[in-house]
């Protein structure tokens, strides 16, 4: 068999008059209460649904959450997917660390300290590196209007262990940025 034979009617086309029946009753107000409520329930179920499938990205663009859309957020949850930053790492260290500061050593207690110390130095350092170079990254494709609280999402996005981002890195590492956005 052919795609085209399974992929047949599941039944016979409705009436005209039955489909502007149908679409009718789906604009019809609800009478009661708690009809509305059933109604509105059911609204924002399917908007999940869409969301969760566009930050899984299976979904449409138009579908993520306000604070994912557009081509600056875009380009941000690129730039910052394309490369290796100390924050994705930082909370496998601090479970190292929280394990490491139960013993009472001291050689071991100054080694936690110097360990979470450099640690909150170089997320730092990294961080603003990242920052400096999207900026200017977001000088060069978008006027100055648009890019309004893009440093922030980059942070929060970077801070974030990549196999749980959301919406999902759409670049691997390494990989160059696209020329449009």
């Amino acid at each position: 068999m052919t795609d085209e034979q399974n992929s047949g009617k599941s039944g016979p086309t409705r009436s005209r008059k039955e489909a502007e029946a149908a679409r009718r009753a789906e604009m019809k107000r609800p009478k009661t209460r708690r009809e509305q409520a059933a109604q509105q329930r059911k609204l924002r179920m399917a908007q999940r649904d869409r969301q969760q499938s566009a930050m899984a990205g299976r979904g449409s663009a138009a579908d993520l959450p306000i604070r994912d859309q557009g081509p600056v957020r875009a380009l941000v949850r690129d730039f910052v997917d394309r490369r290796r930053t100390v924050a994705e790492f930082m909370l496998p260290l601090l479970l190292i660390i929280l394990i490491l500061s139960f013993f009472k050593n001291p050689t071991i207690t100054s080694l936690v300290f110097a360990t979470w110390m450099a640690l909150i130095i170089a997320i730092i350092i990294d961080e603003t590196f990242l920052v400096i170079s999207l900026k200017r990254e977001l000088k060069r494709r978008f006027e100055p209007g648009q890019t309004r609280g893009a440093g922030f999402y980059a942070v929060m996005r970077s801070t974030q262990v990549r196999r749980f981002r959301l919406p999902v890195p759409a670049i691997k590492v390494g990989e160059p940025l696209r020329e449009r956005y």
